[in-house]
């Protein structure tokens, strides 16, 4: 033939690696292969022919020697330019089918054009049009394990043609089929022949190899025959005047969204092949995305309420109590505080009001009803130092505080308990220990203390009333200060330090900051719900080693798969892309799950009196811990995937 050959090996080696032990396979192999011949490699097991057929199909690469195809080399071609050529120029018949299990036959023919960048409407119309003309166009919904042999192979020999096929490989394409199967599979070779495609037929049979125009035969990787045949003049003259077809000249393409998203509907089908492993794995991530949500949701809710009862009591005060600051508390009473001291500090700059208090207890009485509540001796200024509004009727005054007044003001829980039947209580007398108050004003109600005792379960009466009629006592358990300036708080507390210092002679009071307090608590808070969502996030953690684990089996049970994609053409990136595919496809719905049952469970614990706080941020940050667990998880076996060698993955069981 006067036309340069399509395919030309020179002095090809193949060694394999067995331990310690180089085996060589192929010695030498020289053999040149024009295009629209029909070539038969025949030889014994083990002679090294299907060696030969995977390094023409690039499948594998020789150990030394030439490889020329269409005039270029491709010896030393990286991967995804194998991956592109093996796409451009040849097709596959394995003697196994090598269909995948869990897609139809129009499926499996219209896999290679996936890797060609086809639409899915042209894969699908060029599959049903191969597979009609092999005569299976009433079988395409089906899946190879509804086939019958030849049916398979004849699935096979239509996926080879999906991207035109210039070079079909057919390696012992009748060896698991009876003879008629095996005919007809051998008058479809013969018939492709007569098109014009290049087919290299591998076989032992020699009755198989007489039906090629040549027989190249090799015995221990070498090259012992080349003799040309014709088994049928006819078809020797068709394959003379036919016009052979060429390999296509496409080149490696850049990765566009339609990759993307075959490679997503590729993982899906995947997934939903195997449902049960993947509802399993999907169950790890569904907990961990829920705890992150459910677990910051009580963090916050419980950060806002202990924030809300201590803002409730005042940022802007200055508590000052008896006993020096190293002093242990001690069951007895402590006496350094007078009225006198708040009246002294409410002269200092940036003081707005200093309250005196004496807090007891005291057993109140109105007709034949007696309640025991606490009761507060304190100033006139005790509502504006605590923002502590009276709902009903007036505060004592100062000229009540002067006068001894006999009058009090309770707490929203008092009144109810003393008037349980609705009525004002504002006017009444009530008597404290059997000594007579009248009921001036009722407080608005406070709610749960820090602490969580109820802080409208309380009376107020006037300090001297209090001192002098119900406990007997001049000093003061504690003095309340409210600073004008929030921001000059700590110089006005250590004025208030020095006033006392000089007063008292000693420093025998403690005084704390209510904003440093709502500081400590805020850290605490924070700290918490860091350790709840630490703990939360383990769990995703957990669940994502998962996810990894399954993609690792799911590679290692899928490698034949792996195998075949890529001999149709499918590159690195792809293999890669399908496979972090399936992991991203699983946390993503993981996470939008575990994101609905967070969202329920907090809703629940709500429900049930939790304080609970939802925000924007923990969903999100969930759902992106689940999304990047798909791609950090899902990298390692795609990886592990894309970096199989296509000869070794075919020859997986």
């Amino acid at each position: 033939m006067s036309a340069p050959p399509l395919i030309t090996l020179r002095d090809i080696t193949r060694s394999f690696r067995r331990g310690d032990e180089t085996v060589p396979v192929l010695h030498g192999i020289s053999l040149d292969v024009h295009a629209g011949e029909f070539v038969a490699i025949m030889g014994a097991s083990g002679s090294g022919k299907s060696t030969l057929m995977n390094l023409i199909g690039l499948l594998d690469r020789p150990t030394g020697g030439s490889y020329r195809f269409d005039g270029r080399e491709v010896a030393d071609l990286d991967a995804d330019r194998r991956a592109v050529l093996r796409r451009e120029a040849f097709g596959f018949i394995f003697q196994q089918y090598n269909l995948l299990p869990s897609a139809s036959a129009l499926d499996n023919v219209a896999m290679p054009a996936v890797y060609a960048g086809r639409t899915a409407p042209e894969r699908q119309a060029r599959a049903a049009e191969l597979l009609t003309a092999l005569g299976l166009g009433e079988r395409m919904d089906h899946r190879p394990s509804q086939l019958s042999g030849g049916q398979q192979q004849r699935v096979s020999i239509a996926r080879a043609l999906m991207n035109g096929g210039a070079v079909i490989l057919a390696d012992e394409p009748t060896g698991a089929l009876d003879s008629r199967s095996g005919a007809e599979v051998m008058r479809l070779l013969r018939d492709l022949n007569r098109q014009g495609h290049t087919v290299l037929l591998i076989t032992h049979d020699p009755a198989v190899a007489r039906q090629a125009d040549r027989v190249v035969e090799i015995r221990d990787g070498r090259i012992v025959a080349d003799d040309r045949t014709r088994t049928d003049a006819g078809d020797a003259a068709d394959s003379a005047t036919a016009e052979p077809v060429r390999p296509a000249t496409g080149d490696r393409r850049a990765v566009t969204a339609r990759d993307v998203a075959e490679a997503g509907r590729m993982a899906l089908q995947a997934l939903r092949h195997n449902l049960l492993r993947t509802l399993l794995t999907l169950l790890g991530i569904i907990i961990g995305v829920a705890s992150v949500v459910a677990m910051l949701a009580i963090g916050d809710g419980a950060r806002e309420q202990v924030m809300n009862r201590i803002s409730s009591m005042g940022t802007d005060l200055l508590l000052i109590r008896p006993g020096a600051p190293n002093l242990r508390p001690s069951g007895g009473v402590t006496a350094t505080l007078v009225a006198e001291d708040a009246d002294a500090i409410a002269g200092l700059p940036n003081v707005a009001a200093a309250v005196p208090e004496y807090p007891g207890q005291a057993t109140l009485r109105i007709g034949n009803r007696d309640y025991a509540t606490s009761v507060v001796a304190t100033s006139a200024d005790f509502p504006v130092a605590r923002a502590w509004p009276v709902d009903s009727g007036i505060f004592f005054t100062a000229d009540d505080v002067r006068r001894y007044a006999p009058v009090a003001v309770l707490g929203r829980t008092v009144a109810q308990a003393l008037f349980p039947d609705g009525r004002d209580p504002v006017g009444a007398y009530v008597l404290f220990n059997n000594v007579p108050f009248q009921v001036i004003g009722v407080m608005g109600a406070k709610g749960a203390s820090p602490g969580g005792s109820d802080m409208d379960d309380v009376a107020y009466v006037p300090l001297s009333t209090g001192g002098l009629r119900l406990f007997g006592q001049r000093y003061v358990r504690s003095i309340t200060v409210q600073v004008a300036d929030v921001s000059a708080i700590a110089a006005t507390q250590e004025e208030i330090r020095q006033l006392l210092i000089a007063r008292h002679r000693a420093e025998d009071f403690q005084i704390r900051n209510m904003a440093a307090i709502l500081q400590t608590a805020m850290e605490t808070q924070d700290t918490m719900t860091l350790l709840l969502g630490s703990i939360a996030v383990i769990s995703l953690l957990v669940g994502g080693i998962g996810v990894m684990n399954i993609m690792l089996v799911s590679v290692t049970e899928r490698t034949r798969e792996i195998g075949v994609r890529m001999a149709t053409g499918a590159r690195r990136i792809n293999i890669m892309l399908q496979f972090n595919g399936e992991a991203l496809a699983i946390c993503t719905l993981g996470g939008i799950v575990g994101v609905a049952v967070g969202l329920g469970a907090s809703w629940a614990l709500g429900a049930f009196g939790r304080p609970i706080l939802v925000t924007p941020g923990p969903v999100i940050l969930a759902f992106g811990c689940a999304f990047a667990t798909g791609l950090l998880f899902g990298f390692l076996p795609a990886r592990k995937a894309a970096d199989l060698d296509p000869v070794v993955a075919l020859a997986s069981d």
